[in-house]
């Protein structure tokens, strides 16, 4: 790597190297570098571009973009300087004062205003308690249309025999156009929800319909699918939305202006198409009429959330919501906050055990120059528009908080680099928004993980996640793995995640065969077969050594040991998941798949009448509920 490129890209937080899955150093190619730094408007094709580049550097300011100062400690000032706090008063100061309460403030210095926030310096220990993972889309019950709904969400909630949460699938707003596309990870928008679960019996305008206008509606019903069909559920709901909307109104865009805005853009997608790059340079004001039907979709949405939550309430978390680590580039937080993201860019993660090829998810992510100058406003409307709704919020990918890999264009998946962020800002607000609203926060931090990422969540009293198939000593010949009394404390604990196999499918090696299938593999089937029995064998004797299992215990036995063995662990919560308990064999989702595997839009085959007497659900209900307590 040149001097003037590493140096470069120094400035602009971009890697040059990193510490790979295996914790071997890898260089990171030139051209990866230069194709991020071009992300970040950084030209760096030729060497005197690095060199003009090198020389407009800025200087370190006095005054950042945006000051972030944990509660109860005070920042030296670069000279007298005004506080203006949230609540209006006014303080003249020569340092950020310890006293200054918790919040969103604005600090003048000069002719130069920037952003001022005050954040916890940690969390209320999260509750010990236990809970369901459930991917809501793949219920299927007598009310629902075709996928999972808010109203199937409800009926689980008052059926989830004394659990303490229920951890969901990122219910994100998708762009209410034909196709739909099925990951609920490259959302449209983050800050809103998707119709897509609005229970339509539910609604107010059809209880009160008239018998006709209800015969009408219920004759939209979509029959049920093998696979979830997406886009014929939307058709079917829209129309029914359509049949049940109060009417013409005049917008109010001063009521909610960022929700007007998305209904805005939903309006203008229905005319000119999904993806906002395609569409004309001026594309026209919006019938006011969608733009009030969006409006009124979104505010369904909402009280339907808002029912699931106060079926909740005397639950110890409540209704987990999970936050996916970035947007589709062409939706609507594509469109709307394009001030604040890198254009082009393509977040992924570099190879890793269970995905050996690297990912590239196509979302777009934060630039964290933006971040900063802006006062990180995109990034808190979010969180709050999120918190709104839920007793914890599951971060997706949360070491993105503090690095993200960055895939630039033309380059493979393997090929980018780390673009580094502030973690004192990003987690800061986090913590700040999570506590304003009362919630818990749990961070993803598998895979190919910094200890910053592990201590920073500690410190906070944010969660990290323990999954049974990752947690082993890595440093052991053998891989064994850890013992149930070693687990952290401060984690949420599971049998797998729905990026990895099912119980049923680990035990029988499934994700081998699907991954030879398709192609997924780096190595042979073979040997990623002896690695897969191995791992197995392993597991086998921690619930063995545990008393927990036999030589002749049944595949159903195995997995209410592996539950009672995250039941046994310190962590403060331990979930099961529906695939686990009900034995099935497919995960919902296989990384760095497309349409070669039916990813999230797999149901699950038993209704959920069935699930909630099903004798193996009260089973691991029963076992959880022993050592985590019961509400």
């Amino acid at each position: 790597m040149d001097v003037d490129l590493s140096a470069l890209a120094a400035a602009h937080g971009v890697a040059t190297s990193y510490e790979d899955w295996h914790r071997e150093e890898r260089e990171v190619a030139p051209e990866s570098v230069i194709g991020v730094l071009g992300l970040l408007g950084v030209d760096a094709s030729t060497p005197a571009a690095v060199r003009a580049a090198l020389a407009a550097v800025p200087a370190k300011q006095d005054l950042p973009g945006t000051v972030v100062v944990r509660e109860g400690t005070t920042r030296p000032l670069p000279g007298p300087s005004r506080i203006t706090c949230e609540d209006g008063a006014v303080r003249e100061v020569t340092a950020v004062p310890a006293d200054l309460p918790l919040g969103w403030h604005r600090l003048r210095h000069g002719d130069r205003e920037v952003t001022l926030v005050v954040v916890p310096v940690e969390l209320p220990e999260p509750p010990e308690t236990w809970g369901w993972m459930l991917q809501l889309y793949a219920l299927r019950s007598a009310g629902s249309w075709g996928m999972g709904d808010l109203g199937d969400l409800r009926t689980f909630i008052e059926n989830s025999h004394g659990a303490g949460l229920v951890l969901l699938n990122p219910l994100h707003a998708i762009t209410p156009t034909t196709p739909v596309p099925a990951s609920p990870y490259s959302p449209s928008s983050r800050r809103f929800a998707n119709p897509l679960y609005l229970r339509i019996s539910d609604i107010n305008q059809y209880k009160s319909a008239s018998p006709a206008v209800k015969a009408q509606v219920d004759a939209l019903r979509p029959a049920d699918t093998e696979l979830i069909d997406y886009t014929a559920v939307w058709e079917a709901k829209r129309a029914a939305l359509e049949l049940l909307f109060p009417g013409k109104g005049q917008v109010d865009r001063d009521a909610d202006p960022g929700l007007t805005e998305f209904a805005e853009f939903c309006a203008l997608a229905e005319r000119h198409g999904p993806n906002w790059p395609t569409w004309p340079a001026d594309p026209g004001r919006p019938d006011e009429d969608r733009v009030a039907f969006h409006i009124w979709v979104q505010r369904l949405v909402e009280e339907q959330l808002e029912a699931a939550n106060r079926a909740a309430a005397g639950m110890p978390v409540g209704v987990v919501l999970d936050l996916a680590v970035g947007i589709d580039p062409n939706g609507a937080d594509g469109w709307l906050l394009q001030d604040v993201l890198a254009a082009g860019v393509h977040a992924g993660a570099p190879p890793d055990a269970f995905n050996q090829l690297g990912q590239d998810w196509g979302l777009a992510a934060w630039r964290p120059d933006r971040l900063i100058e802006t006062g990180y406003a995109a990034y808190r409307d979010m969180l709050r528009r999120i918190f709104r709704h839920a007793g914890g919020l599951r971060v997706d990918h949360v070491a993105g908080l503090w690095r993200l890999w960055w895939v630039p264009p033309g380059l493979g998946p393997a090929e980018g680099t780390y673009v580094h962020y502030d973690p004192e800002a990003m987690l800061g607000i986090l913590a700040l928004e999570a506590h304003r609203a009362g919630a818990v926060v749990i961070g993803e931090d598998l895979g190919t993980v910094q200890p910053a990422v592990t201590e920073g969540l500690e410190r906070m009293n944010m969660l990290g996640s323990a999954v049974l198939w990752f947690t082993r000593d890595w440093d052991d010949p053998d891989s064994v793995f850890v013992p149930a009394e070693d687990y952290p404390r401060n984690a949420l604990a599971s049998v797998s995640t729905h990026d990895l196999p099912t119980a049923a499918g680990f035990l029988t090696g499934e994700q081998v065969r699907v991954r030879a299938r398709l192609g997924q593999l780096a190595g042979t089937v073979e040997d990623e077969q002896r690695a897969a029995d191995a791992d197995r064998a392993q597991l086998l004797l921690a619930l063995t050594k545990e008393g927990l299992i036999t030589p002749d215990s049944s595949s159903e036995e195995i997995v209410v040991a592996m539950h009672e063995f995250l039941a046994r662990t310190p962590c403060r919560l331990v979930t099961a998941s529906l695939y686990d308990v009900l034995g099935v064999l497919d995960q919902p989702n296989l990384p760095g798949t497309t349409d070669e595997y039916p990813n999230w839009r797999m149901p699950i085959t038993t209704s959920l009448e069935q699930i909630v007497v099903d004798p193996r659900v009260r089973r691991i209900a029963g076992v959880l509920s022993a050592k985590k307590g019961a509400r």
